[in-house]
């Protein structure tokens, strides 16, 4: 038995309350791509999307996966989860006009016996079991958690033209990523609120932070990258090689 299928057995055990259920949201228009869908862009003989299903198949805390994409897309999902036994996947639902309706469509979906959300994008391929875990463990001690990355860069903030305006103090900056995971009543209230001020977010911790809940965020490394250019894939691809060479 592997070490993440032993935490598993335990929180089932101890905490029967945390039952989690995966929403990969793979709806996007995929514009900075040109041409090509990056969700069924390959990698290692598999698709984007493949990548990001199997990360949530192998964890051992994710009990369902519902992927919300475009009605175009569900026959070659559901044929992908055939191909590379992604068993876990239950539903696929139909995008929104916005991320945020998107991540609602999937969300109202999950089992009625969920406890916690695991909200995903589609095209972060690189996302790994164990770091779904390690966001897991913190949102059933924390009711949210979300996977981010420390800025280590120097940040500048400049004009429409390119000009430099002014140095950005990056202590305390955090790139976020996913999984972002939640109660799922904390995430009910938070859409409950966002719809009734009108307020559109661009990633799910938003939301949940508008409701004036606070965050807290897991470390999970410059490599959890998200496919959003060509220039991403080579870049994923070496990632991915290295991890198969050293095993990580």
């Amino acid at each position: 038995m592997s070490k993440l299928q032993q935490i598993a057995e335990i929180v089932h055990e101890y905490l029967p309350e945390s039952r989690t259920s995966a929403v990969i949201l793979a709806a996007g228009n995929s514009t900075r791509m040109g041409k090509e869908n990056k969700q069924f862009c390959y990698l290692n003989g598999k698709p984007v999307l493949a990548h990001t299903q199997l990360a949530y198949q192998k964890c051992p805390l994710i009990r369902e996966i519902i992927v919300v994409a475009k009605p175009s897309d569900f026959k070659k999902i559901f044929s992908i989860a055939k191909q590379f036994g992604i068993h876990k996947l239950t539903q696929i639902v139909g995008g929104g006009e916005t991320r945020q309706e998107s991540a609602r469509r999937g969300v109202s979906k999950v089992s009625d016996e969920t406890k916690f959300v695991a909200i995903a994008d589609g095209a972060r391929c690189l996302t790994t079991p164990a770091q779904i875990t390690k966001v897991c463990l913190c949102a059933y001690r924390q009711m949210a958690a979300c996977a981010a990355h420390k800025l280590t860069d120097t940040v500048k903030r400049a004009t429409v033209l390119g000009n430099v305006q002014e140095s950005i103090d990056r202590e305390g900056l955090w790139q976020m990523q996913t999984p972002q995971v939640f109660h799922t009543a904390l995430y009910h209230a938070a859409l409950i609120k966002a719809e009734e001020e009108n307020v559109t977010v661009t990633d799910d911790a938003s939301l949940v932070e508008h409701l004036g809940y606070q965050i807290h965020l897991v470390e999970c490394g410059h490599a959890n990258i998200k496919i959003t250019t060509p220039d991403d894939l080579p870049l994923a691809q070496a990632i991915l090689n290295y991890r198969t060479r050293y095993k990580k």
